[in-house]
């Protein structure tokens, strides 16, 4: 016994250690810690406002608030006083869905009047404003919507609210309550002030509607959707199924067609701006400028290779192109366009470079100057400070897993050196105030949680708005000690440029011995998983079962150029895939890797590629897991997928190749398939296909499908499932001798 005891006590800390568990991870415990979401700096600059968890459900949330002067954090409105628990349309759903909140409840989005007096939030499908000035009992006002709504707005000048009900924009005039509607004609196929499929899902756009800044008129869309396809798909419950019918703009067929009106807020009739005569269109953005006289607007044609900046003005609808921009790939979208108000001028962002860099021009549309350049990227403009002339960017110019806010000149003096203004090493995603005087921070890195805090312009900390230290009362607490840091490290692709990734060595890591190798990538465009941030719990939890833990992130990702992204123009899962081979092929040289015993697991694009791996490249890959993968991107819509394959008509070869049943005959590795079955994202034909195609070639297959599971498998039953469910597969596969036993050479 006594030998027993020494021996355990000389055991190694992580073993003695809590190690992380799936339940720990999905099952609402906030392992993060108390992380604010939809942080907001008042437009006087006087508070800070979010939404918190409540302690008993990581997913419900409440309205807070920081006062700046006072220093006093306090909560604004508790949801569980106002909320019906009234079922939300399904509208309302759809929106949640694609915003990526569909399974958090409470209130979940808010905005401030312009003039900082109150604040609009939609809870229980009620609409209330929030009065900053009103004592605690008389501060939250109900406003008449009298059934379903989406998208409520304040006006800038806080006369009236708005929204969109019936398909039609109504208004609200807050000083008589009375609702007044301002379009009647929508129903059916035709929609007022909405954002349509695409633009809510692919555009980075979910407004259909934009208030001019002295309240004068309202800019709407209005789309008509009668010549898209119908498309029926099933969504299977536990105990029922659903057939929806939906206007579904499928790659290479007919999208809706847009108009752009403008109407006031008192009625009447609407004024169509001319968008020109083709119809096969995108309306992209729509912005007023500052003195609410001239409306901007940007347009593009269907094959995304050009884009024009438009100009009108609202009393006589006359207009004039201020900027055009053109590739021969695609062009990427930004919500970068800035309106000086003290000068006839603004910033603009474009690739041309094949960076993404700022330029300022004259409202004449002559371009004044580069107000950046050299070959870094910026991601995002992030504020602008007339007064000192200062612009505001976030870019990983520095290291590029981080994100990091830089300050430039407006006139152009520092294009090429750039000032940084964060201090630590990570990852910085931050609000700016909108003169740019001060920042919100929420700022991590592999050993920090997200702690969010107060900046002056130049970096300097005011005040913490959570600090969410890493002690003993943290929720991550227990399992400090079995902690795994990430290491980061660079592999050349076959063009030779450079590629990042991030690797967690196991628990106890022995370089004497070799491990099973667990590998997680997106490998899509716009994102990128090699983030120096705050971990991603699952590989770690990963790592701690014996694991080496991998992620690279492959050309046709963000963030690192024109020449980086462009190289899957055309065909999709080859450079990608050529790329995750790179990495797999590193990982084999490396004495502690077992080279027999390498898995792969990706979701959405992630669970494609998976399917595209083991298609051409079973040789190299043990076993892999798809979650919700697209496996025929005819079945995608129209504009994400032509952006980057064009149409199926002009260019057939590049949708056969870009699909897994090209390949499926080199699939002999083990393939775990899962798809949730009322997915409206991904739709569970993708994986129907797949299905039905290897059951015709003879390749056995294993499947987990989700009743009711929805793109993300939201709910955490469906994750916890989900979960334990990959980790046992992939160990059936990769450690199948002994569970967490690392293999002797």
């Amino acid at each position: 016994m006594r030998v027993l005891l020494l021996a355990l006590l000389l055991l190694p800390v992580h073993v003695m250690a809590d190690s992380l568990t799936l339940e720990a991870i999905f099952g609402g415990g906030g392992l993060d810690g108390p992380v604010p979401r939809e942080l907001k700096i008042s437009p006087d600059g006087s508070r800070v406002t979010f939404l918190r968890a409540r302690a008993d459900d990581q997913n419900r949330l409440d309205l807070w608030e920081y006062h700046i002067s006072d220093k006093v954090t306090r909560r604004l409105v508790d949801a569980d006083t106002l909320d019906s628990g009234a079922e939300l349309s399904d509208a309302e759903k759809s929106r949640r869905e694609r915003a990526r909140i569909a399974g958090l409840s409470g209130i979940v989005s808010y905005q401030w009047s312009p003039d900082g007096k109150s604040l609009l939030f939609p809870l229980g499908g009620k609409l209330y404003l929030y009065t900053m000035s009103a004592t605690a009992d008389k501060a939250v006002r109900e406003l008449p919507t009298d059934g379903a709504f989406i998208d409520p707005q304040i006006s800038p000048k806080g006369g009236y609210v708005s929204f969109v009900q019936g398909q039609n924009l109504k208004v609200i005039d807050l000083a008589s309550n009375e609702v007044r509607s301002l379009t009647t004609d929508g129903g059916g196929v035709i929609h007022n002030a909405e954002a349509e499929f695409v633009a809510q899902e692919e555009m980075d756009r979910s407004e259909g509607y934009w208030w001019a800044a002295d309240d004068s008129a309202i800019a709407f869309e209005r789309y008509d959707e009668s010549h898209v396809a119908v498309v029926k798909r099933a969504e299977v419950y536990a105990d029922h199924t659903e057939v929806i019918s939906q206007r579904y703009p499928a790659a290479g067929k007919n999208n809706v067609t847009v108009k752009l009106g403008l109407i006031s807020p008192q009625g009447g009739e609407t004024r169509w701006i001319d968008l020109g005569e083709d119809t096969d269109i995108y309306l992209v953005r729509v912005k007023w400028l500052p003195e609410g006289k001239q409306l901007s607007y940007q347009l593009m044609p269907r094959n995304q290779q050009s884009l024009e900046l438009r100009l009108v003005d609202s009393a006589t609808l006359e207009q004039r192109v201020l900027v055009r921009e053109s590739s021969e790939t695609w062009i990427n979208l930004n919500s970068d366009l800035h309106f000086l108000k003290n000068d006839d001028a603004f910033l603009w962002a474009s690739e041309r470079s094949g960076y993404k860099q700022l330029y300022l021009y004259g409202l004449d549309g002559k371009l004044r100057h580069p107000i950046s350049s050299g070959d870094w990227n910026i991601d995002k403009l992030l504020g602008v400070d007339e007064a000192s002339g200062q612009v505001y960017v976030q870019s990983n110019r520095d290291y590029v897993p981080d994100t990091q806010v830089y300050g430039l000149k407006l006139d152009g003096s520092t294009a090429n050196t750039p000032t940084r203004v964060s201090k630590r090493n990570g990852t910085h995603t931050t609000t700016f105030a909108e003169d740019a005087s001060v920042y919100l921070d929420s700022f991590s890195n592999p050993g920090t949680p997200p702690q969010v805090s107060l900046h002056s312009a130049d970096g300097t900390r005011i005040a913490w708005i959570e600090e969410n230290r890493l002690d003993d009362t943290h929720p991550y607490a227990a399992y400090r000690q079995a902690h795994i840091a990430p290491e980061f490290g660079t592999l050349k692709a076959e063009d030779e440029q450079t590629l990042y990734y991030r690797l967690y060595k196991p628990a106890g890591f022995d370089p004497g011995k070799r491990y099973p190798v667990f590998i997680f990538y997106y490998g899509g465009p716009h994102v990128q998983k090699v983030v120096r941030a705050w971990g991603d719990l699952f590989l770690e939890f990963m790592a701690q079962q014996g694991y080496v833990v991998f992620t690279l992130d492959n050309r046709g990702m963000d963030r690192r150029g024109r020449k980086f992204s462009d190289v899957i123009y055309r065909q999709l899962g080859n450079a990608e895939v050529l790329d995750q081979l790179t990495g797999i092929h590193w990982l084999k040289e490396q004495p502690w890797v077992d080279g027999e015993h390498i898995g792969v697991f990706g979701w959405s694009y992630g669970g494609y590629m998976t399917t595209m791996l083991l298609s051409k490249a079973s040789a190299e890959v043990a076993a892999g897991v798809a979650v919700a993968p697209v496996t025929d991107w005819t079945l995608y819509d129209t504009f994400y997928t032509e952006r980057y394959l064009s149409t199926p008509q002009d260019n057939k070869a590049g949708y056969i190749r870009s699909a897994p049943f090209a390949w499926l005959d080199g699939l002999s590795s083990p393939l775990f398939l899962i798809h949730g079955m009322a997915d409206d994202n991904v739709l569970f034909s993708n994986s129907t296909a797949l299905m039905s195609e290897l059951q015709t070639r003879g390749i056995e297959f294993d499947l987990m499908t989700y009743p009711g599971g929805k793109h993300g498998l939201s709910t955490t039953s469906m994750k916890l499932h989900a979960y334990h469910a990959i980790v046992n597969w992939m160990d059936r596969h990769l450690q199948p001798s002994t569970k967490n036993q690392a293999e002797e050479p």
